[in-house]
């Protein structure tokens, strides 16, 4: 089989960053699509490979599957690894993937994703600090329960890369996850989190909306990107 992953900017796009850091992670080869975000709506020109005019996108042969969590599925399918092996770790995993595909709206507009920059942020919410808990929460039991490294055991699978850009809001913002910190700090250090980092730093473009959705969340201590 012959996979095509389209992602979009490194610094900006959470989403794009969870499945390719499963197949990356899992050693599934796959051609690396980036189809930059370069305006407020790219709809009309990612309709051109995406159903619904949004990345991320895998490509299979003449199949096209959307959705991050879509795409891991249908990855969970046919490799081996996405889901933990163990029956108690799976069932925790696909539960705390579905609740951070669904829910932590705050935490997503509030602290929106940018790699390359630290950020004091603005005075935290009601609802901002109940996704800040329920993270650290999720963080705590999955590491406590199931032995670490990783949230669901000795094994890196979809449910850390689905809390993946959480980690890099984390550290933007300096959010307080409590004991959860360990996890964070560990999958910072993961080679294809470090490989995704590493070209977030270095793209050049700036896309206003999102540099706007940035500046609205706080000020600004640190930007270690390629000045543009």
């Amino acid at each position: 089989m012959s996979y095509t992953l389209i992602t979009a900017n490194r610094n900006y796009s959470s989403w794009s960053l969870r499945p390719w850091l499963v197949m990356k992670a899992l050693g599934i080869a796959f051609q690396d699509r980036i189809e930059p975000f370069t305006k407020p709506s790219n709809y009309e020109e990612f309709r051109g490979f995406s159903p619904t005019g949004q990345v991320p996108v895998l490509v299979d042969g003449e199949r096209t599957i959307w959705d991050s969590l879509g795409i891991a599925l249908y990855l969970a399918e046919r490799h081996d690894g996405v889901w933990p092996a163990d029956d108690a770790a799976r069932a925790f995993a696909m539960c705390a993937v579905a609740e951070m595909h669904g829910g932590f709206s705050a935490l997503r507009n509030d602290c929106t994703m940018n790699v390359g920059v630290r950020v004091k942020p603005r005075p935290m919410s009601a609802a901002l600090l109940r996704d800040v808990g329920r993270v650290r929460e999720i963080f705590e039991h999955g590491v406590s329960t199931f032995g670490g490294p990783w949230l669901a055991g000795p094994a890196f699978t979809a449910l850390d890369a689905f809390f993946a850009p959480v980690a890099f809001r984390i550290r933007t913002y300096g959010l307080d996850v409590g004991n959860g910190q360990a996890w964070v700090d560990q999958v910072l250090a993961h080679p294809a989190m470090l490989e995704w980092e590493a070209e977030a730093l270095a793209e050049s473009w700036r896309e206003e909306a999102h540099e706007a959705e940035l500046a609205a969340c706080g000020e600004i201590t640190a930007d270690y990107r390629k000045t543009a």
